[in-house]
């Protein structure tokens, strides 16, 4: 098995580019950009006579896309199609507050860094459920994925987490919140463990590793908030993220399971496990977390159970960061929260104007500025600070409409 650093392996440390080109492209900060569908559709021909693919990018999704074929940089998403009708329960216009009559504001970045590989992924999906047993409004998805070991742990979780969590939801089978993101995380470290070890391993060569060892060691961190009109529910697991903004104190929502937490380190130890101070903590000397979905080679150590917190929404809630432990190593959680405030009271105006539809299916969905400026602004502190790692942001804006 390959030794890991920080959790990652020997080909994710961070290296020195070779050019000062190589290096501005692995420090590239891509913005991503929504638009309507039926204005997607019209502003893009048809490739060769033929459709244009939308790979792997789904209607009420936001899914961050990153270049594996070098895996130095992220790649660009310029647009991502965001359709909806009343069925699907998406309503159109631009952002939201504690209202849930109209779409979240939020903006992402996700940059490679000092890293080799890109092992990041990010997942949006505004309104993933309305009315379910656990809220009586729109719930909106958002989540940071950090992989260590390969990429394609983190991938799986970008593209199946959300739709797990969905079923649980409609299903109606779980009492407390709790219940339904354990059981979520538990689904989607099986469906990981499938992949790795089924009939079907090795058959997807979208990665670095190819899915070729049985027992593969890859995993991700994940940390999950699913937002609804009453309440900000976060699952983590692993050491990314999730800070709210509340009357300009930093509220931690989730906390960082590392392996010399106290909690943590007498539960790896009960398990038989042991941990290794090698530069940082480590569990086996290896990985630099305590728990993790995948990460088959370290279990019973490390586990995917979550941790769940639920927070009630108030009037005084601004902001909701969550990141991977690229910007939380070198940015603490006050100074990140006071970097988002500032983008969002000196905010900028939509990059489009709000404006009616034209018919009832479809979505004037647009991407908020200000959003995005906190993101890219804490993305580029946290380069300044030589953050070695990489770095996916994304910035919620709490407030009600209109602030």
């Amino acid at each position: 098995m390959t030794a890991k650093c920080g959790g990652e392996t020997e080909t994710s440390v961070p290296v020195e580019p070779s050019t000062e080109g190589a290096r501005r492209r692995r420090m590239e900060i891509h913005r991503f950009r929504y638009v309507a569908a039926a204005e997607n559709a019209a502003a893009r021909p048809p490739e060769n006579g033929r459709k244009r693919k939308q790979d792997e990018v789904s209607p009420g999704c936001l899914t961050g896309r990153f270049e594996e074929s070098t895996g130095k940089v992220v790649e660009k998403v310029p647009e991502v199609e965001v359709s909806g009708s009343p069925e699907s329960g998406v309503t159109t216009g631009l952002g939201s507050g504690l209202s849930s009559d109209h779409g979240p504001r939020f903006g992402v970045t996700s940059v490679c860094g000092r890293r080799r590989e890109m092992e990041d992924t990010v997942g949006i999906h505004p309104f993933l459920c309305r009315n379910s047993h656990r809220s009586s409004g729109d719930s909106h998805f958002f989540a940071v994925y950090d992989g260590h070991g390969c990429s394609h742990v983190a991938v799986k979780c970008r593209d199946r987490m959300h739709e797990i969590v969905k079923e649980e939801l409609e299903s109606g089978s779980r009492s407390t919140w709790k219940d339904t993101m354990s059981l979520s995380f538990s689904k989607m470290d099986q469906e990981i463990t499938d992949m790795s070890s089924g009939p079907t391993a090795g058959a997807r060569p979208c990665c670095r590793c190819e899915l070729k060892s049985l027992h593969c060691d890859a995993g991700s961190t994940a940390v999950v908030a699913v937002v609804t009109p009453d309440s900000i529910v976060v699952s983590n697991c692993g050491d990314s993220r999730a800070v709210l903004c509340r009357k300009g104190v930093a509220v931690p929502l989730s906390h960082d399971h590392k392996p010399d937490r106290p909690d943590e380190l007498t539960r790896i130890q009960d398990a038989g496990g042991y941990v290794i101070n090698w530069d940082v903590p480590r569990v086996g000397g290896l990985l630099a977390m305590s728990r993790a979905i995948g990460d088959d080679y370290f279990k019973p150590y490390v586990i995917p159970e979550p941790e769940v917190t639920v927070t009630e929404r108030t009037e005084h809630d601004e902001c909701l960061i969550l990141a991977s432990d690229g910007l939380w190593d070198v940015v603490s959680s006050e100074t990140a929260c006071n970097v988002a405030r500032m983008c969002l009271k000196h905010g900028r105006p939509p990059s489009s104007p709000a404006r009616s539809p034209a018919s009832a299916s479809e979505a004037c969905y647009g991407s908020d500025l200000s959003c995005w400026d906190a993101s890219i602004l804490l993305t580029k502190l946290a380069l300044a600070r030589h953050s070695s790692d990489n770095l996916s942001i994304v910035v919620v804006d709490l407030r009600p409409r209109g602030v």
